[in-house]
């Protein structure tokens, strides 16, 4: 059965301008899957980042700006984080927000994992290519991949619903994934269930759930989600049109991309 966690419902702990809120943890989703943590770091205050051994992660800055290694993160990027990393992130001049990612035990998901850079590994998203959907207005840019985290551990992309949009239901075989909600208010229909999701909240889906998304508000709806392990296959409901997408040439800046991604349908994108 899926998970919710309402944003506005958890409780943070907090010390020397750090406020950290567990949102996934082996008690909420009944497993060690992925670890998601939402860190609130105040302006000029510091906090660690821990990865334990066999573990890779990755961090999503949401606003605000951070300093990791001497490299400067806005909410444009992505960081990879290698097998055991530990270091601090220190805010800037204004408070920041980020998503701070964890898949314990990486090894069972991708053998090859050992072969992952030991560097940190820096994506600016917006460079990434906007991808659009077959069948009306949504469109999509992925946040991790092999090609861009050198690790099959995982599997990311922001998906945006403009209003009056909806992906056809479907369910995923091979994997676990979450949705975090980053702007707007959207629709998820679980099983056939109406369930009102907001900024800040997290849906949880297990293997074989079907699920779908409507955007029936007068404003965008965007989530980011990730998949444990990324490679899986979608299943999509009888009577649903496959979720293609096209490329459109242009970065979410509306400029040329730094790469290329062809036509592909969802579930069928390795190498990507």
């Amino acid at each position: 059965m899926p998970v919710i966690i309402r944003g506005d419902e958890t409780t943070a702990t907090g010390r020397d301008g750090v406020s950290i809120t567990n949102l996934l943890t082996a008690d909420v989703i009944g497993n060690d899957q992925v670890e998601l943590d939402y860190v609130e770091i105040a302006a000029g205050a510091s906090c660690p980042v821990a990865l334990r051994a066999g573990m890779v992660g990755w961090i999503q800055v949401l606003g605000g700006e951070v300093t990791l290694d001497g490299r400067v993160l806005t909410n444009k990027n992505i960081t990879y984080l290698p097998l055991g990393f530990l270091s601090r992130l220190r805010a800037g001049d204004a408070d920041t927000r980020l998503l701070f990612a964890r898949v314990p035990d990486a090894a069972r998901f991708d053998d090859a994992i050992a072969d992952m850079s030991e560097e940190l590994v820096h994506v600016d998203w917006t460079r990434e290519p906007v991808l659009q959907s077959e069948h009306d207005a949504r469109t999509r840019v992925y946040m991790a991949t092999p090609a861009l985290s050198g690790t099959k551990a995982f599997k990311g992309e922001m998906i945006s619903y403009p209003p009056g949009t909806a992906a056809p239901e479907h369910h995923h075989v091979g994997a676990e994934h979450f949705q975090y909600v980053i702007a707007g208010e959207g629709t998820a229909m679980l099983g056939g269930t109406a369930h009102r999701l907001c900024v800040g909240d997290v849906l949880y889906n297990y293997q074989h759930e079907p699920h779908a998304f409507i955007n029936e508000s007068d404003a965008d709806f965007a989530f980011v989600e990730f998949f444990v392990p990324g490679p899986c296959e979608t299943v999509w409901s009888p009577g649903a049109n496959l979720c293609a997408w096209l490329p459109t040439g242009v970065d979410s800046d509306g400029n040329k991309p730094a790469r290329d991604i062809a036509y592909h349908v969802h579930g069928q994108d390795g190498g990507i």
